[in-house]
């Protein structure tokens, strides 16, 4: 017989940078030195993505709940990483020790455990263990420069033919080390280089994803899509004229205003309101340049939509799958080669109130022993060029491979 959950939830000495806390194999969302880390497993369930809405839901509901902090992150909170595949179960994780810092610099800890157990927090924290230093890699790119243009120019005989106007492709590198990652440096590495990004992990899915594809607190729900890539130039004046020409290209306008027009019309039914900035704004990461604009609404209902609700109406998008969805997704099942997993699925975390936030799960690897899997597409619409797709993809490999090879 399954015992019982209660929750405690006390005020730590802040500010703190959650990720001193992090340990091999645990749950992290980290954004702007605040986030949540936790470890050890109090609870947890396989699902599907459209049964994990209710699922998350009874599963929190059932934990005794002694917050005396009481904002978004605290109390029980589920974390999950699900597949890109809404179809493929992911893992709802309930972890037995959380702690967390807001931008604000409030700081906590909530302990989950049997409630006839249930006690304070302890007053410290083990810091993790001290990084490992590899010295040997290979990487292995699976399928070819000429395999990947094949394929590019078979979705754009597609896209001619009028089956969709836009498809994600991807493709897969692998990096085997002469010993076993450390999940903890290279989370490290990921927080100190892409602060701006969101960087998670669960248990051996680890990224700094820039696209945020929901953000729920009360009432008020945001997304920010990305659609549109440039790499990022080597000079000041180099990057200017790069970030400029993809601000001012048809090509990556349209991409991303289906993106965009797609996420305003999924949350439209659902809000009171709902709005997108006028102009997309250029979000500038360490190796590429994207379009992203933010879109927002207000929720209706008493209480409105889970933070998972919302993220189970948006995913995937076009930005990770294309357009119209069903098309996009049956010619990603041709095209493609292998098993995305986790690769482009919402990751992220919500609480008992409903709040949360949620990625999109790119720019990360699957990390097992000494073998890290690496996926990153590229969206092809009328116009795109397959050579400086390949070069697009590189270049979103770059961030995460630094983050595993750097000795």
């Amino acid at each position: 017989m399954t015992l019982p959950l209660a929750s405690t939830t006390r005020p730590l000495p802040g500010p703190l940078n959650p990720l001193d806390h992090y340990l091999h194999g645990g749950v992290a969302w980290l954004h702007d030195g605040a986030g949540l880390v936790g470890n050890g497993v109090a609870a947890s369930v396989q699902v599907v993505l459209p049964d994990a809405v209710e699922a998350a839901s009874l599963l929190l509901a059932s934990i005794t709940v002694d917050d005396t902090v009481g904002v978004p992150g605290t109390g029980p909170v589920v974390f999950a990483a699900f597949p890109f595949d809404s179809s493929r179960p992911g893992e709802l994780v309930v972890p037995s020790t959380v702690v967390g810092c807001n931008p604000q610099g409030q700081a906590w800890m909530t302990t989950v455990g049997p409630a006839s157990m249930k006690a304070s927090p302890p007053d410290s924290v083990e810091s993790s263990q001290e990084p490992a230093v590899l010295s040997r890699f290979t990487l292995d790119g699976h399928s070819s420069r000429p395999r990947w243009i094949s394929m590019v120019c078979d979705a754009l005989a597609r896209i001619e033919n009028d089956e969709f106007a836009k498809v994600v492709v991807a493709r897969r590198v692998s990096v085997t080390a002469d010993a076993d990652f450390d999940l903890v440096a290279v989370l490290g590495r990921l927080q100190r280089d892409h602060p701006t990004c969101f960087t998670f992990a669960v248990g051996d899915f680890l990224g700094a994803s820039p696209e945020l594809l929901v953000r729920r607190r009360g009432a008020l729900v945001v997304s920010r899509p990305m659609a549109g890539t440039v790499e990022r130039g080597d000079t000041l004046d180099a990057d200017q004229r790069a970030t400029e020409a993809m601000a001012t290209s048809a090509k990556h306008g349209h991409e991303h205003r289906l993106v965009v027009d797609a996420v305003t019309e999924a949350l439209r039914p659902w809000c009171q309101e709902v709005s997108a900035s006028a102009q997309p704004e250029v979000a500038r990461l360490a190796t590429v340049a994207h379009l992203a604009t933010t879109v927002a609404g207000r929720l209706r209902g008493e209480p409105p939509p889970s933070a998972l609700a919302v993220v189970d109406r948006l995913h995937p998008t076009p930005a990770v799958a294309g357009w119209p969805r069903e098309p996009a997704l049956a010619a990603i099942a041709i095209l493609e080669d292998f098993d995305r997993g986790r690769y482009a699925g919402p990751v992220g975390w919500m609480d008992s109130r409903g709040d949360g936030d949620w990625a999109v799960g790119i720019r990360g690897a699957t990390i097992k022993g000494v073998t890290a899997e690496v996926v990153a597409g590229a969206g092809i619409v009328a116009g795109s060029d397959p050579a400086a797709e390949w070069v697009e993809t590189q270049a979103k490999f770059d961030p995460m491979l630094r983050a595993l090879v750097r000795v």
